[in-house]
């Protein structure tokens, strides 16, 4: 596992996005979450930031496998027991309008090393900029849905009659829940019915 070819294949995968542009380091530390400066302090080390590669093929429903290694998901799929799931539902769109959340079909899946992440994830995306700059248009995100607990605070996505929200959420003490923005132009939203779906662990911008 050599640093500097994982980085040429992330290049590679980013060019096809960009067009003609050069892809440059600070456009793959970009891709990956991370600084320049601390992507330069990676390849000094030859320390694979695994975690920011997980969440970077998850966006682009690429195996890790295949960025690592050169392997093919049919080559694992026999010892799955080992690997977390990324299920992407790409037809789910958070902090709009649409009514129910169906987790059951129409995802996409990617397994990721349990060694890297540890539990099964769905990601979903963001429309709209009212939680900017936390999330910004166009994101995806990566919810854990065992974890509930909006008295540890945090950004969750919560489903409401009116729709799917991703919202920071305050319970208050009549029983209703507060959906709270973090861009400061949309004022905070009270509703009666609200089902937390779960907790937002990772943000690909």
């Amino acid at each position: 596992m050599e640093f500097d070819k994982i980085i040429e294949k992330i290049k590679d995968i980013l060019s096809l996005e960009v067009g003609e542009k050069k892809v440059l380091n600070k456009d793959v530390a970009k891709a990956l979450g991370i600084t320049p400066e601390h992507l330069s302090m990676l390849k000094k080390r030859n320390k694979i930031p695994f975690e920011e590669l997980a969440y970077f093929c998850a966006k682009r429903k690429i195996s890790l496998n295949w960025i690592l290694f050169d392997q093919q998901i049919e080559n694992i799929a026999k010892e799955t027991e080992k690997f977390a799931k990324i299920r992407y539902f790409k037809d789910i769109n958070a902090s709009a309008g649409g009514g129910a959340i169906n987790f059951e079909e129409n995802y996409e899946i990617l397994y990721i090393d349990k060694k890297i992440i540890d539990k099964d994830l769905d990601a979903i995306n963001v429309i709209g900029d009212s939680m900017e700059p936390t999330i910004k248009d166009g994101s995806i995100i990566f919810i854990d849905r065992t974890d509930k607990n909006i008295q540890n605070g945090g950004i969750f996505v919560v489903s409401t009659p009116a729709g799917i929200f991703v919202k920071r959420v305050n319970l208050r003490s009549d029983g209703k829940i507060e959906l709270i923005s973090d861009n400061k132009i949309y004022p905070s939203e009270t509703v009666e019915e609200a089902k937390i779906v779960g907790k937002v662990i990772k943000i690909m911008n």
